[in-house]
């Protein structure tokens, strides 16, 4: 295919460029920065028309697209003032959606996030692990990622295209390993519930929702099946979350942001694990 993929200078960017590269696919990238080259376009999401130009064509690039990956954002509250987190983030998610409604791009996959479903987690969740079925935003960051799921689900029904949304985790690059050397520390990723995600795991998620379009919205949790503790996961839980439910088949080191629908449904296996 011929693939889009906003945010391709990002570290989940990169990584997916990489990956559907090395699977055959045609990436063309759309970000503000990057590498000047025949795989990649300037282009500010923030403006419309030029969102939707750059997804008609771009001339000496493409002439059409097969499929689209949206990841690009300010990607964490705190950057920048929290409205300006929103604003940009939202507005260019409904530029891209509606761009490519417009265009006729029928196969969407586009970066959602453990925000979306409570992250800090100062509020315990309902039941762990943590499914696709529990929403609330707790921060600007969060709340757009809400809208964006809910603007992706409204559009799926005005036509016969596939928006995929995927609840990404911390996405951690290769070279990053070493943050793990905490993980026996009893708070260590406590507002993460645990969870991570290495960004070529992350990639392969996105490839496989590309290979399986289904008409209308989805939403997936993307994460390492196996959490970023040193610690059993129910051991875990108790000590962060006195009292919530906890599955009786949950894995001895099975996230507690739950993966079962993914890898049930796509077929999902991470092929990195900081053990």
């Amino acid at each position: 295919m011929i693939i889009g993929v906003t945010g391709s200078s990002g570290k989940l960017g990169r990584a997916t460029v990489e990956r559907l590269t090395a699977e055959g696919h045609e990436v063309i990238g759309f970000d503000l920065v990057g590498s000047a080259g025949a795989g990649f376009t300037r282009v500010d999401l923030g403006d419309y028309g030029q969102t939707l130009d750059a997804l008609f064509g771009v001339t000496a690039r493409h002439e059409g697209l097969d499929a689209l990956v949206h990841l690009a954002a300010i990607p964490v509250n705190g950057l920048v003032p929290d409205v300006t987190t929103f604003h940009t983030n939202v507005t260019a998610t409904f530029n891209v959606l509606h761009a490519a409604h417009r265009v006729g791009i029928d196969n969407v996959v586009f970066a959602s996030s453990i925000t979306a479903m409570g992250f800090p987690f100062d509020e315990a969740p309902p039941q762990l692990p943590v499914d696709e079925t529990y929403t609330s935003a707790s921060n600007t960051y969060g709340l757009g990622k809400v809208a964006e799921e809910a603007i992706a689900a409204q559009l799926a029904r005005w036509g016969s295209s596939a928006y995929t949304a995927l609840r990404f985790t911390n996405v951690v690059a290769e070279g990053e390993y070493d943050t793990f050397a905490r993980a026996a520390d009893p708070g260590y990723r406590r507002d993460l519930i645990g969870s991570w995600v290495d960004a070529r795991d992350g990639a392969r998620a996105v490839a496989l929702a590309l290979a399986d379009p289904v008409p209308g919205f989805r939403v997936y949790n993307v994460a390492s099946p196996t959490s970023g503790t040193a610690d059993p996961s129910r051991a875990v839980a108790a000590r962060w979350f006195p009292g919530t439910p906890v599955a009786s088949d949950l894995g001895e080191y099975e996230s507690l942001m739950s993966t079962r629908k993914i890898q049930a449904e796509l077929g999902f296996v991470a092929e990195h694990d900081w053990r």
